[in-house]
């Protein structure tokens, strides 16, 4: 049995238009293609006693280009790599991707999580060494979309000069059963596609083994005021930052913040403050938050064993060194009452 992948990351735009236009409208121009009538070219004709003076900057290479026209040109915007494993680079050519990872250890771990992904039957293994494995066909499907695509991929680590990576690269593609019609640009969107589908993975096993741990370590991460290097206040957790950062939407759930938007890889979430019931105040045995009702932004900074916490407003501004010395008892009470629970 072939797996099939539904790519509800990649696809999301892609879907999100497609309600109601079929798979051809959503990747054909629907415009003007008088530009196929365009007669071909002449020779260009000099008057008697001219002298010819040409330009090579508009100069057409004399050679034969192969490539769709018209309504064959897929006019949909280029694969995006979703950039999930922090510290890597991402190189794309024509034949293929090319993730390279800041040490040994990382290029190894994703090497396991592809280990685990044949294991699961998440991608069918036609033949595998030691120097890679050559995938069977998987099956991609976008919902609302009329287009079966099915490819199979060639992935192989790397190791060049001291850098430790991984290069994924189709070897074969059929569109709705038929092997014609490949395109660069096609060739280049599913190898970007293949690439997303395993760091997706990888990013999902490190989220859960943070989430583990977190709840084995939560029980004891005290909580203070401290300055940073310049000497400015700053909350300081004492607890690595993949630990704190899976733990605190829970804890300000407590405190009366709501979470309008939170991204990982830059330690950002962005937050609606309102203030609880007294309460709530009572029950942590503190003194209420000095933050008024609005929009709030907290930094998360990872300093190895710690975790800095910043605090701005809606304006970008820190708040003030009083605001953040209520925040800090605040947490560590929120943090021993969820321990209880």
């Amino acid at each position: 049995m072939k797996p099939v992948f539904k790519l509800s990351l990649s696809a999301l735009m892609v879907a999100s238009l497609a309600a109601c236009s079929g798979g051809d409208s959503r990747r054909q121009a629907s415009d003007d293609f008088k530009y196929l009538e365009t007669p071909p070219l002449s020779q260009w004709q000099n008057l008697p006693d001219q002298q010819p003076e040409f330009s090579g900057a508009y100069g057409i290479p004399q050679r034969e280009f192969i490539g769709p026209l018209g309504q064959q040109v897929d006019i949909r915007p280029p694969q995006q790599i979703l950039e999930l494993i922090p510290g890597a680079r991402y190189e794309r050519d024509a034949e293929g991707v090319t993730i390279w990872l800041p040490r040994a250890e990382q290029a190894q771990r994703l090497w396991q999580t592809i280990d685990s992904m044949v294991a699961d039957a998440q991608i069918p293994v036609r033949t595998s060494s030691p120097d890679g494995i050559e995938t069977d066909w998987l099956t991609w499907t976008i919902e609302d979309d009329d287009e079966v695509i099915e490819s199979r991929y060639v992935v192989t680590p790397q190791e060049i000069r001291g850098r430790h990576g991984l290069r994924m690269q189709m070897v074969e593609w059929k569109r709705n059963g038929s092997s014609d019609g490949l395109t660069a640009a096609s060739k280049d969107r599913y190898n970007a596609q293949m690439a997303n589908f395993i760091t997706a993975r990888y990013d999902s096993e490190l989220r859960e083994e943070a989430r583990i741990r977190a709840q084995e370590l939560v029980k004891n991460i005290p909580v203070s005021l401290g300055k940073d290097r310049s000497g400015l206040p700053v909350i300081i957790a004492r607890a690595p930052y993949d630990v704190f950062w899976e733990r605190l939407p829970n804890i300000l759930d407590k405190l009366g913040f709501t979470i309008e938007d939170r991204n990982r890889s830059q330690g950002t979430l962005t937050l609606e403050y309102k203030a609880p019931d007294e309460e709530v105040w009572e029950e942590l045995v503190v003194e209420p938050l000095q933050l008024s009702r609005g929009k709030y932004s907290i930094l998360l900074g990872d300093l190895g064993n710690r975790t800095s916490i910043n605090v701005t407003d809606s304006a970008g501004k820190p708040v003030s060194e009083e605001a953040l010395a209520s925040l800090a008892p605040v947490l560590g009470a929120a943090i021993e009452k969820l321990n209880r629970n």
